[in-house]
């Protein structure tokens, strides 16, 4: 990837809230559906800035200054998002029905996940803002913009969405160096340690992260994907790319690859899925239904032959394409 033509890129698309005409009226809605939208964006603010703290810790780690340049204008783009997102829970808001708070699951998690990724080791970190792009991405924002369905939703998500494929395309350059030889001699090489204290911290962070993941991914993600998209096509794409990529080497050389492995494995076997799917799904935040294999070895097997690049890129267009 030519990352200073990215960067270029980054700073060329910026935009302000204010570009958007919000002079616009929405359209009807039923009180039903009035209600869970505006909630939607309501929590889709909280969640752009949880993706901004990722981002912040990435620039914080990266070594290169051109990457570090990128994802500075990355933190920019999720406090943009997050701004609009909660200019359209207001412009959605037409008949005040309820006072609109964040998700009781999205503020228990938010706290345990800024202090986890700070502990979390790069590539851990890494995969996280992948899943959480892909979701948002390929099936939360294209099903809440076809519900919505009107100019206002239209002319937000096209901007949110130029800047969410820099992000995705970053993520997979990323998650492909996290996977090198060349990274693992770098860690091997790496002298500081964390301190005893730190190393607590960190696993009570990471455990308490991990507990409050399930109800929000639940409340935030999958409630509402059955609400906009019932039918999950999306949904279960999003997955899909997740678990190819951690399948896209062979044997992976991270821990935390293996350790998602093992959950998924888990899963998927037919006495341990029986008898443990339930505390599986739960560990690994999405519940054994999307933890489950949702790929064919056809599909694993074109991936493992497919660069990182190829991987994004169609990733992209599945954002144009997925029904």
């Amino acid at each position: 990837m030519d990352l200073v033509r990215m960067l270029e890129n980054c700073r060329r698309d910026q935009w302000r809230v204010g570009d958007l005409d919000w002079s616009r009226k929405p359209r009807a809605m039923s009180r039903e559906d009035e209600i869970a939208i505006v909630q939607l964006f309501t929590d889709m603010s909280g969640i752009e800035r949880l993706a901004g703290a990722l981002f912040r810790e990435q620039e914080r780690r990266v070594e290169d200054p051109t990457l570090k340049a990128i994802f500075r204008t990355f933190v920019i783009d999720e406090v943009r998002h997050a701004h609009a997102a909660q200019m359209l829970a207001d412009f959605y808001d037409v008949h005040h029905y309820k006072l609109y708070r964040q998700s009781p699951s999205l503020t228990a998690f938010a706290p345990h996940f800024v202090d986890a990724i700070h502990y979390l080791s790069d590539d851990v970190a890494n995969a996280y803002i992948v899943a959480g792009e892909l979701i948002l991405d390929i099936a939360l924002l294209r099903s809440i913009n076809d519900f919505v369905h009107d100019e206002m939703s239209q002319a937000a998500m096209t901007l949110i969405n130029r800047d969410e494929s820099r992000h995705i395309a970053i993520d997979y350059h990323m998650a492909e160096y996290y996977g090198s030889e060349a990274y693992e001699r770098r860690m091997a090489e790496r002298q500081t340690k964390l301190s005893l204290v730190e190393r607590a911290r960190g696993a009570k962070a990471f455990v308490f992260m991990l507990h409050s993941a399930h109800p929000f991914i639940r409340d935030v993600f999958l409630d509402p994907m059955n609400f906009v998209d019932p039918e999950g096509k999306r949904l279960r794409d999003a997955f899909k790319r997740m678990q190819l990529l951690g399948r896209k080497e062979e044997t992976p050389r991270r821990p935390f690859t293996r350790f998602l492995r093992v959950l998924q494995d888990g899963v998927d076997h037919p006495i341990t899925g029986r008898l443990l799917g339930d505390l599986l799904g739960r560990v690994g935040g999405v519940g054994k239904e999307f933890m489950a294999r949702q790929y064919d070895d056809t599909e694993l097997t074109r991936v493992r032959r497919m660069s990182y690049e190829e991987m994004a890129n169609e990733a992209l267009a599945a954002k144009d394409t997925t029904n």
